[in-house]
C-alpha cells in the first residue's frame, strides 16, 4: 500500500510536476493538491483520511507555510510535514523545525533524495540535511552584530555607501571625532581593520543590501 502525500504549493505548474514525480515512486502516491494552508486546513476539518506526509511550501497567499505549521502543530501535532520551498535563510528553517517540521528540503533538490527524505520521514521520523542541522546549531549562537548599537548600524549602512567619512558625520549630525570612534569601535567589535572589511560584514549580515 502506497504512502499519501498532500502537496500544498500555489504554484500549479511546480505543483503538477511534483506530483507527476511522487506518483512515479512505487512507495508513494499523491492524495491531493492545495494552493495554500488554508485549502489544507479546510481539507483536515471535512474529517476525511488524512496524508501520511504534508509538502508544504513556505511563501503562499491567504495562509503562508508557517501559519499553516503552527496550525498543524496546534490541532495535529502527530502529522509529518516536510518543507519543500525556495527559502533558504536559517530563521525561516529554525521556525518551521521548532514548529514541528521534519524536514526542510529545496525545490532543487535531486529526485533520488528527495524521494529518500520521503522515505526516511515515513520510516525514521525526520528527515534534516545539513543546512537544517547548521540552522538549529548556530540559532543557539549570538549573531556577530547584535551587541552594536542603532547608532552604530546607522554608521555601518552610511559607510557601505560612497560618502567620505567627513560626509557621514554631517548625514548623522555628528562631528568627525564621534565618527571616528564609532569606526574604530566597530573595528574591535567586529574584527575587521579596514573600511572594505566593514564593507564586506554589511553585506554578509544583511545590514546593508546591494
Amino acid at each position: 500500500m502506497s504512502n499519501t502525500v498532500a502537496i500544498v504549493d500555489d504554484h500549479n505548474l511546480f505543483a503538477k510536476s511534483l506530483q507527476n514525480l511522487v506518483n512515479s515512486f512505487e512507495e508513494f502516491e499523491v492524495s491531493g493538491l492545495y494552493k495554500n494552508g488554508q485549502e489544507l486546513v479546510e481539507f483536515f476539518g471535512a474529517n476525511r483520511p488524512k496524508p501520511d506526509i504534508v509538502l508544504l511550501d513556505i511563501k503562499m497567499p491567504v495562509m503562508d507555510g508557517p501559519s499553516t505549521m503552527a496550525w498543524l502543530k496546534e490541532n495535529y501535532p502527530d502529522q509529518k510535514v516536510l518543507a519543500l520551498t525556495m527559502e533558504d535563510d536559517e530563521e525561516t528553517i529554525f521556525r518551521m523545525v521548532k514548529l514541528g517540521c521534519r524536514g526542510y528540503l529545496l525545490k532543487d533538490i535531486d529526485p533520488d533524495e528527495f524521494r529518500y527524505a520521503l522515505k526516511q520521514v515515513i520510516y525514521e521520523g525526520y528527515y534534516y540535511t545539513d543546512a537544517v542541522s547548521e540552522a538549529i546549531e548556530n540559532q543557539g549562537k549570538a549573531k556577530p552584530f547584535e551587541n552594536l548599537s542603532a547608532r552604530e548600524v546607522e554608521f555601518l549602512s552610511l559607510a557601505c555607501t560612497e560618502m567620505t567619512y567627513k560626509q557621514v558625520a554631517a548625514k548623522m549630525n555628528l562631528s568627525p571625532k564621534t565618527i571616528d570612534g564609532y569606526r574604530e569601535s566597530l573595528f574591535n567589535k567586529l574584527n575587521v581593520r579596514s573600511r572594505i572589511g566593514l564593507v564586506l560584514f554589511a553585506i554578509k549580515h544583511k545590514i546593508y543590501l546591494l
